[in-house]
C-alpha cells in the first residue's frame, strides 16, 4: 500500500488546494490504494437537504481484507496488536498479522456456526482484551453489523442498545478488570437480557474467572472456538453496506445509533490515521481509548490495521498500580505515537513528575489529545514532561458522527498552537456560521459547520433517519452541524469553544443531559430536574443537577446518594452528577422553558455574569440557588 501521508508542508498545501478544487478526484485517488473486488462507478452522490450521502457507489470490498489479508503478503510476522494487561505482573501478548488473521477467521466461523449472517446485528459488551478487537473484525468479515457497547454502561443502558438494534447475538465475558476492580460483565448482561427478546445466543469469554450464572442460550467462547477452523472467506460487501452501529448520547433521552458504512469509513480512517500521527513502518502506536467508543473503533482497530501498523491495546487505567503506569507502558513497548484524553493528562499532572521522569520516554515521536479541547496548562505539562519539548502534539477534533479526525495539525508537518485543533484536514471544508446560518469570513467566533461531505460521515441514525436530519442538517440547511462552537484565528486555526446544544463532554465522554434528567425524575421524590455542565479541573466538565422535590427533605445527603445511584444504575457510573442541589424552582421563561444558560452560570458560580434575567417568570429563584449552592 502506498504511503498516504503528506510528509512536508509543501505536499500538505498541494493536497489541500487540490481537495478544494477537485474533491471527488482527491478522494478517488486515495481510495485506489485499497483492495476492492470491483471498483466504484461513481465517487459521490449527496444531498445535505434530504440528507443522503453515498461514497464510492457500486464499489465492492471487505474491510478485513484491507486490515489483514493484504498484510499477509508483505509482513505476516509483524506484530499487529500488542496487548498490555491490567496487571503489570501479567505477561504482555504480541499478536502478529498472521495470527490475528487466523483468530479473526476462527471467530467469524464461530459466529456463523451460531447462526450469524450478513446484516445481522451483534452486540459486543466486552473488556479491553484482544478478543474484543477480534470480535469487531470477525463481524466485519462475515458482513454482520457490530454494535460495541462500552463495558462501563449499566444493564439498562445495554438493554436499550440491544433492543434498538435488535441484536441476535451478544458477545461478553465473565468479567473485566479496571485497576483493582473487577466488573461482572456476564451478570450485567444477564440483567439486561431479561428485557431483550431479539437475542438468541450469548457467547462468553472466560477472562477473570468470576463465577457466572449459566442460562440455556449461553455458550463459552473457548468451547465454540474449538469447534471451528480458521478458513473463512470474506463476505463481499457493498461500499455503502453498514459496517457498525455505535451509540452516542443525544440531547433527547434516547441514544442515537450512528451508522457507519464499509467503504468510506475504511478510506478515511486509514488516511487520517497515517496523516495526523505521521505513522511510519515499524512504529509502535498506542491509543489509550476503549474500543467501546469511536476513538477505539477508528484509531485502535480499523485505521491502524488498514495501514499495517502495530497498535497497542491496554486493559487497565492510568492510576494502577500507580500514576506512572502510562509512562511505564510507553517505555516498556517503546511507544512512538501516544494518543490520550485531556482528562487523563490533567489527572496525571496532579502527581509528582518523578513518576514520568523515572521512565525512558525517548522513543516518543508524537503526542495526541482526543475527546475535548485541551487546556493550556495541561498542553504545556504534556509538552514539557512527556514530550520533553521534542514531540509535536496533535489536538484532534472529531466525533462519533464524523467517524474520523476532521480538524488537527499533522505531526511535525503543519504548525501546532496550544488549545487549538488548528486546521481542517485536506478534504474537509469547515466553516463558521453566525446564528442565522451565514458564513463568517476571516478571524471570528461562531458555530462550526462542514459544507461538503467526507467519506466517513455517519449515513443515518439506525431506524430513525428523520432524527438524523433534524439533529445534524436542519438547524443550518446545506451544512453538517456538529453541535460545537469555534473560534478561528487570522491563520485559519480553529479552537473548539464547546457544545452549543444540551450535550456535556465529561472526561471526554459525550453525555446528553436529557437521559440523566429522565433518570433523576424516576425518583419518587423528584418532580423536575435540570442538568448542566460546569468547569472541572480534571474532567474538563462535571455535571451539576438541580432537582425540585415534592416534599421537604429532612436529610438531603440520603436523597443525593440515592439519586447518584439511580443515575449509575440507569446509565452508568460515568453519568453520575458531581453536584446535586435541591431547589424550590428553576429559572424559566414565561412560556415555561428552562433557562439553561443561567443554570450553567450558576453552576460555574459566575454570579456577576448572568446576563438578562428580565424575561424570567420567577427571577427570585436565582437568589435562592446562589444562597444554597
Amino acid at each position: 500500500m502506498k504511503d498516504l501521508s503528506y510528509r512536508t508542508p509543501e505536499s500538505y498545501l498541494e493536497a489541500k488546494d487540490y481537495s478544494l478544487q477537485n474533491p471527488e478526484s482527491f478522494w478517488a485517488e486515495i481510495a485506489k490504494n485499497f483492495e476492492w473486488y470491483s471498483p466504484w462507478n461513481k465517487v459521490l452522490k449527496y444531498d445535505f437537504l434530504k440528507p443522503e450521502i453515498k461514497w464510492f457507489l457500486g464499489g465492492k470490498l471487505n474491510i478485513t481484507e484491507n486490515c489483514l489479508d493484504r498484510h499477509l503478503i508483505t509482513h505476516p510476522d509483524q506484530t499487529a496488536i500488542i496487548f498490555e494487561p491490567n496487571d503489570p505482573k501479567d505477561k504482555a501478548q504480541y499478536i502478529t498479522y498472521k495470527e490475528l488473521h487466523s483468530r479473526v477467521c476462527q471467530a467469524a466461523n464461530m459466529l456463523k456456526a451460531n447462526g450469524a449472517k450478513k446484516g445481522d446485528r451483534i452486540c459486543l459488551y466486552m473488556p479491553m482484551v484482544p478478543e474484543l478487537a477480534i470480535a469487531v473484525l470477525a463481524c466485519a468479515r462475515i458482513g454482520a453489523i457490530h454494535s460495541a457497547v462500552f463495558a462501563g454502561f449499566s444493564a439498562t443502558a445495554l438493554a436499550a442498545r440491544i433492543n434498538d438494534a435488535e441484536c441476535s447475538i451478544v458477545l461478553t465475558a465473565d468479567g473485566g478488570y479496571r485497576g483493582n476492580k473487577t466488573t461482572p460483565l456476564k451478570e450485567i448482561t444477564d440483567e439486561a437480557l431479561a428485557h431483550c427478546t431479539s437475542v438468541k445466543r450469548t457467547i462468553v469469554l472466560q477472562h477473570t474467572g468470576l463465577k457466572v450464572q449459566w442460562n440455556k442460550m449461553d455458550l463459552w467462547w473457548h468451547d465454540e472456538i474449538a469447534k471451528v477452523n480458521d478458513d473463512c472467506a470474506a463476505e463481499i460487501m457493498d461500499s455503502e453496506d453498514p459496517l457498525f452501529i455505535l451509540y452516542t448520547s443525544g440531547s433527547t433521552g434516547k441514544p442515537k445509533g450512528m451508522v457507519h458504512t464499509c467503504g468510506g469509513y475504511m478510506v478515511y480512517t486509514a488516511y487520517s490515521f497515517q496523516n495526523v500521527f505521521q505513522y511510519q513502518k515499524g512504529d509502535v502506536y498506542w491509543c489509550t481509548a476503549d474500543i467501546g467508543w469511536i476513538t477505539g473503533h477508528s484509531y485502535i482497530v480499523y485505521g491502524p490495521l488498514a495501514v499495517g501498523a502495530t497498535t497497542l491495546m491496554f486493559e487497565g487505567v492510568p492510576s494502577y498500580p500507580d500514576f506512572g503506569r502510562f509512562w511505564e507502558v510507553c517505555a516498556k513497548h517503546k511507544v512512538n505515537q501516544f494518543y490520550t484524553a485531556p482528562t487523563a493528562i490533567r489527572a496525571l499532572q496532579k502527581h509528582p513528575v518523578t513518576l514520568v521522569d523515572k521512565h525512558d520516554l525517548s522513543s516518543l515521536k508524537v503526542l495526541g489529545s482526543v475527546g475535548e479541547p485541551i487546556n493550556e496548562e495541561a498542553w504545556h505539562w504534556y509538552d514539557d514532561h512527556v514530550g520533553k519539548n521534542n514531540c509535536p502534539i496533535v489536538d484532534t477534533w472529531w466525533q462519533t458522527e464524523t467517524g474520523g479526525i476532521l480538524i488537527s495539525s499533522l505531526a511535525g508537518v503543519t504548525p501546532q498552537k496550544p488549545t487549538y485543533a488548528t486546521l481542517p484536514m485536506p478534504g474537509i471544508q469547515a466553516v463558521l456560521l453566525d446564528n442565522e446560518g451565514n458564513e463568517i469570513e476571516s478571524s471570528a467566533e461562531g458555530i462550526l459547520a462542514i459544507k461538503y461531505p467526507w467519506p466517513s460521515i455517519a449515513r443515518t441514525i439506525w431506524g430513525d433517519h428523520e432524527r438524523y436530519k433534524n439533529v445534524y442538517f436542519s438547524a443550518y440547511p446545506g451544512y453538517y452541524f456538529p453541535g460545537d462552537g469555534a473560534l478561528r484565528d487570522g491563520d485559519g486555526n480553529y479552537r473548539i469553544t464547546g457544545r452549543v446544544d444540551d450535550v456535556v463532554i465529561v472526561s471526554g465522554h459525550n453525555l446528553g443531559t436529557a437521559p440523566i434528567e429522565n433518570a433523576l425524575n424516576e425518583h419518587q421524590l423528584v418532580v423536575e430536574s435540570a442538568v448542566v455542565g460546569f468547569p472541572h479541573d480534571v474532567k474538563g466538565n462535571a455535571l451539576h443537577a438541580f432537582v425540585i422535590t415534592n416534599a421537604a427533605i429532612d436529610n438531603p445527603d440520603i436523597l443525593v446518594a440515592e439519586l447518584r445511584e439511580l443515575v449509575a444504575k440507569t446509565i452508568g457510573p460515568i453519568a453520575k452528577p458531581d453536584r446535586i442541589q435541591v431547589v424550590s424552582g428553576l429559572p424559566k421563561t414565561r412560556s415555561g422553558k428552562i433557562m439553561r444558560r443561567i443554570l450553567r452560570k450558576l453552576a460555574a458560580r459566575e454570579y456577576d455574569n448572568l446576563g438578562d434575567v428580565s424575561t424570567l417568570l420567577n427571577p427570585e429563584v436565582i437568589e435562592e440557588i446562589k444562597q444554597n449552592s
